[in-house]
């Protein structure tokens, strides 16, 4: 059972993740189909594409699109599985719906996605815990590293380009290459943010 172009995957859990862990408690955070947040982004691939070759294996949990496994209602109001459903809980997924795969060796980026953990902001003055626009990057590509942008480096990114992920109960940006824009020289006194909801999930 092969795709020509697409993964085939099936969601690693439920195809929605709308509970977090506090106290041993569960905390209902949504309860409609309608929020792409909520969506199930992590997957486990059962086969691979037969028209190329990549580094990702059968066994493979990846971090995937939010439409793969998204449900919804069309405009009759009749409920809708995603356009990538094939059959029973499998699903189709192109290679550019994934943004990060995981082996034995750890998380590795695909293509020129990267992903970025915000740093705490320590200007007293603003309300906001976290600093804008920079960050570490925590997973880089080759593209990053052949201009010496390498993993635990502090940057600076465009506005409007991050999309946010839960990975391994850490809140991190996804964001493409060219989406960085500067690369800082650390000061010493950088701390990683990661609000306590992330870490209850």
């Amino acid at each position: 059972m092969n795709s020509l172009y697409d993964f085939i995957v099936e969601p690693l859990g439920d195809k929605y993740n709308n509970e977090i862990k506090i106290n041993n408690k569960s905390l209902v955070l949504n309860s409609k189909i309608e929020s792409f947040k909520f969506v199930n982004r992590h997957a486990i691939v059962k086969a691979i594409p037969l028209a190329f070759k990549t580094n990702i294996k059968i066994g493979d949990i990846l971090i995937i699109h939010q439409n793969v496994f998204r449900t919804f209602y069309d405009s009759r109001g009749k409920k809708k599985k995603s356009r990538s459903f094939f059959k029973e809980n499998l699903y189709f997924c192109a290679l550019d719906q994934i943004y990060l795969y995981k082996n034995k060796n750890g998380w590795n980026s695909i293509n020129n996605r990267c992903f970025i953990k915000p740093i705490v902001n320590k200007d007293t003055l603003v309300n906001d815990k976290e600093k804008s626009l920079v960050g570490i990057l925590k997973y880089g590509n080759n593209v990053l590293e052949q201009l010496d942008i390498n993993i635990g480096d502090l940057v600076g990114y465009t506005p409007n380009g991050e999309w946010e992920f839960l990975i391994d109960k850490e809140r991190l940006y996804c964001m493409k290459s060219n989406d960085i824009v500067i690369k800082y020289e650390h000061k010493g006194n950088e701390e990683e943010y990661n609000p306590s909801w992330a870490s209850s999930s």
